[in-house]
């Protein structure tokens, strides 16, 4: 324990440094009145090659047909897990969370865009590549995509990687997630956001995976924002001036093979990220189909530098010879509030999961305390968080703390 308080003198040290941010002649030509609107955005059009921080660097054609931009995200982290189990020992870790890059743009027309990102972060070559995909827009209210995209189901995991309240997203969130995929996806903006929607069939067996099978996963989503539209963006890093609110749900289905060799039951695939059904096979005893589905809802809010957001999920399996059923859920709710605006985030996040009702002593949860530093939004940031584990399975209870820096370029 001397340790994690050790470590949080540290954060807090790190969290007090200040910096200033860095804008573009045009845009501080724009603050002061010098050029209007249009003529802003005149000149960002004409110029061939362009930076913004957080954004890349833009390729422009003169006759305004391709564009392409060409960024990256860097985060790097240190973890320090204090394990109240006897059995087990403490965790040091540094290592690389993410390490990405991408380009995106559009080609032709600017209805038409494209989105290619990868991963060098990790050890498994299949979660190498995340989006690769293209896109057409009839209007904002009717959009086609194809490729490999996020599973939209699930806010949290819907949230950017880039601008989380806290280090990582909640136990709940990550055990419901299905992750990336490949398939198509009509969706749309209705009435300037006001109403979003999602609706995808997938190959349903995960991230650069191809299905051997006839089967497919399903999905849609609905998003309504009274009060205007409203970002995956967690935090409120633009001290909102008026209040903004998104209430959401979402349902996801799909088909999968388990087979059962001696004691051991295995999936069709090891490359969807339902860890509720992944670390619970063993219930299923026979060969068979299972029909999987998980439907959420959510709420998000925020305002003058306000943010709150909360989830439930549910998930069932249900074996289609033996109609053996594994059953899930769980929740998170989470809160924070710049001290300084647009600088300095303190927040607060219980998460609890329940893997499979049916058994006892398997309850997951986390309470967390967060606090983040801004020096250019999310694209130059530093957070710290600290965890009460409390896991009646074999993992057991512990202290976490996490320290991670992060760069958007």
């Amino acid at each position: 324990m001397r340790k994690i308080i050790v470590l949080a003198v540290m954060l807090g040290t790190m969290v007090l440094a200040q910096s200033s941010d860095a804008k573009s002649l045009d845009d501080i030509l724009k603050e002061k009145g010098v050029i209007s609107d249009d003529e802003y955005k005149e000149a960002q059009k004409s110029k061939p090659v362009d930076y913004k921080p957080g954004k890349g660097i833009t390729l422009t054609t003169s006759d305004q047909k391709f564009q392409t931009t060409i960024g990256g995200a860097l985060q790097i982290r240190y973890t320090y897990l204090d394990n109240e189990n006897p059995a087990s020992t403490d965790d040091s870790e540094f290592r690389i969370r993410n390490a990405k890059l991408w380009t995106t743009g559009y080609a032709y027309s600017k209805d038409f865009t494209y989105n290619f990102q990868v991963n060098f972060a990790g050890t498994n070559s299949t979660k190498f590549l995340e989006y690769a995909y293209l896109n057409y827009k009839f209007v904002d209210e009717a959009q086609i995509l194809v490729g490999e995209n996020k599973v939209p189901f699930n806010r949290g995991w819907l949230s950017p990687f880039s601008a989380l309240e806290f280090i990582d997203r909640s136990i709940a969130s990550d055990t419901f997630r299905p992750g990336y995929d490949i398939g198509v996806m009509p969706w749309g903006k209705v009435k300037k956001g006001m109403f979003n929607y999602n609706a995808g069939i997938y190959g349903g067996v995960g991230q650069n995976t191809l299905r051997t099978t006839d089967k497919a996963a399903y999905v849609a989503r609905a998003t309504f924002n009274p009060l205007g539209d409203m970002s995956y963006n967690e935090g409120d890093i633009d001290n909102s001036p008026k209040p903004l609110l998104s209430i959401g749900a979402n349902y996801w289905y799909d088909t999968l093979r388990a087979t059962r060799t001696g004691t051991t039951t295995t999936l069709e695939t090891n490359n969807l990220n339902l860890l509720w059904l992944n670390n619970n096979l063993s219930v299923f005893t026979q060969t068979e189909d299972l029909n999987i589905d998980q439907y959420g809802f959510d709420a998000a809010f925020k305002w003058r530098g306000f943010f709150a957001q909360a989830e439930y999920l549910d998930g069932r399996a249900v074996g289609n010879n033996s109609s053996t059923v594994l059953h899930a859920y769980g929740f998170y709710g989470q809160a924070g509030y710049f001290i300084i605006p647009q600088k300095l985030e303190a927040a607060l996040r219980y998460s609890y999961v329940d893997p499979n009702r049916n058994r006892s002593n398997n309850l997951h949860t986390e309470t967390e305390v967060g606090i983040s530093y801004f020096f250019y939004k999310h694209n130059l940031k530093i957070q710290g968080d600290y965890t009460d584990i409390q896991d009646e399975s074999s993992a057991g209870d512990g202290d976490r703390i996490r320290i991670q820096a992060q760069i958007v370029f």
